[in-house]
């Protein structure tokens, strides 16, 4: 079922909740510039594996409400503290893509590992998405100014220009058609703001304050955050556990998904 919840600054975002009798919960956070939909092959999946799985669409994204600040990693955090409040949560299985695994870390960060139990992060755009001094991976800051400017100017051509990005394999083009549509359902203030915070936002701090068993799942041909985030969050997690994804890039959910899932389900089993 799909409803909402208010979140701190009186905005309400959508839940999708399945099966939620129940007694375990996986709890899914989507990246940019996509809303919850992007998981259907976890959700069409897991409930049938017995598990409860509540997916969001963050502030700005798909149907939740569009407002025009809060788009930084801490806002979006406590957004997800309210989601895992109001549902009365706990002992969730947390799963983050791309920017939804940046949300994660810093969720976990700042709330003490609160109410939640594991971690999976899927290509997770942290510790930095961009290049800095001691940091060679990941877009210039200036390439990103100009994702931003392209954003503002010609959106949709900036969109159907990064879907491309977010495949190894071949990919037909009704797939394709696919997720442009989901991503040109974010606003165009959301999609920029949070260019914007992947930009100016690092998360060296706050991985090595992550204190639950880490399952971390990134495509070796990962493009849009390369493998090297996996290998540094991989070094600087006590209890994480990397699976390279040989025939994937930034969309390994989608293109290896049968993987995927099992590797998130033995995880949580175990």
């Amino acid at each position: 079922m799909k409803y909402f919840v208010k979140i701190s600054d009186d905005s309400r975002i959508l839940l999708e909740d399945l099966n939620p009798d129940a007694e375990k919960t996986i709890l899914f956070i989507h990246g940019w510039p996509l809303n919850h939909n992007i998981y259907e092959y976890q959700l069409n999946f897991f409930p049938d594996k017995g598990f409860r799985c509540v997916a969001v669409d963050l502030r700005g994204f798909g149907e939740s409400d569009r407002p025009y600040s809060g788009y930084d990693y801490d806002s979006m955090a406590a957004d997800i503290k309210k989601v895992i409040d109001v549902l009365k949560l706990d002992k969730v299985t947390l799963v983050g893509h791309s920017m939804g695994g940046a949300l994660c870390i810093r969720y976990l960060s700042k709330y003490n590992n609160y109410k939640v139990s594991k971690l999976c992060l899927i290509s997770p755009a942290a510790p930095s998405w961009v290049q800095m001094q001691d940091w060679p991976y990941g877009y210039t800051k200036e390439q990103v100014d100009g994702f931003i400017n392209q954003s503002i100017n010609d959106r949709p051509k900036l969109l159907n220009d990064i879907s491309g990005l977010f495949f190894f394999q071949y990919t037909s083009p009704p797939m394709l058609n696919w997720f442009n549509n989901i991503s040109l359902t974010a606003s165009s203030w959301a999609t920029s703001q949070c260019l914007n915070t992947l930009k100016t936002e690092t998360l060296f701090n706050d991985i090595p304050k992550i204190k639950v068993p880490t399952l971390i799942l990134h495509g070796v041909h990962d493009t849009v955050c390369p493998y090297e985030f996996a290998e540094y969050i991989n070094k600087n997690i006590i209890e994480s556990k990397l699976i390279p994804l040989q025939n994937s890039g930034h969309a390994g959910f989608i293109e290896e998904k049968e993987i995927v899932n099992n590797e998130i389900l033995k995880f949580i089993e175990e």
